[in-house]
């Protein structure tokens, strides 16, 4: 993968809601947690402002982070996150520590090429229908991807893709299919565009004895 990400990270000792409430309030720090790989959960907080900036891209959800911290560094995967409802804030965040040996399961962003080209957009008037923006894989920290791509070009009107038409890569699995062919949901489809008719229903009818172009001044 291309993009490395670390997190600097402070260890907190004083926990609960109204802790909590004092970091993003007063230090304008947000908490998160550490936990998985057989080890103790480690409380931490971290920066608001450099949290938010790496949260700007996009690879960062679905990337292996360094978090380094008092007792040393750790690789981990961003597992959750709490935004404020109405303010650019974060109020919580979990991380999942990794393995090199260990797979995890991680959703990773849907990137569509080629729409404009698609076979039934350029040449049938169509256009593309997203079911799905994200994948959640199953793969070792290694052979994480950053995105999965869907080349679009060949695709007509009335095609339907699912997930199993999606080429994931070697070491990639998808968590849906791990249950069986019911769960193979569609992920995006090539419809037709809206025809003439379709399009002069949704106007508005004039009224009983207007000719279209009729004001009330006009009669």
């Amino acid at each position: 993968m291309s993009n490395e990400f670390q997190l600097n990270a402070e260890i907190r000792t004083d926990v609960g809601k109204g802790a909590s409430r004092r970091l993003r309030r007063l230090a304008d720090k947000v908490p998160a947690i550490l936990y998985g790989a057989d080890k103790e959960p480690l409380m931490l907080t971290l920066t608001h402002k450099d949290f938010i900036k790496a949260l700007e891209n996009e690879a960062f959800y679905s990337h292996i982070i360094t978090i380094k911290h008092d007792n040393g560094e750790e690789q981990a995967i961003l597992k959750d996150l709490q935004r404020h409802p109405a303010k650019i804030k974060i109020l919580h965040a979990d991380f999942l520590r990794v393995s090199k040996d260990v797979k995890i399961q991680v959703k990773v962003p849907l990137h569509f090429t080629n729409e404009e080209s698609c076979v039934g957009v350029k040449l049938g008037g169509g256009r593309i229908s997203h079911a799905m923006t994200e994948l959640e894989i199953s793969c070792l920290p290694a052979d994480l991807p950053e995105f999965i791509e869907i080349d679009m070009a060949d695709y007509d009107i009335g095609a339907h893709i699912h997930i199993s038409d999606i080429k994931l890569g070697a070491g990639i699995e998808s968590v849906a299919l791990s249950y069986g062919e019911d769960h193979d949901l569609q992920v995006a489809a090539v419809v037709a565009g809206k025809t003439v008719e379709e399009e002069d229903e949704g106007a508005p009818t004039p009224p009983e004895g207007e000719d279209e172009g009729e004001t009330a001044e006009d009669s």
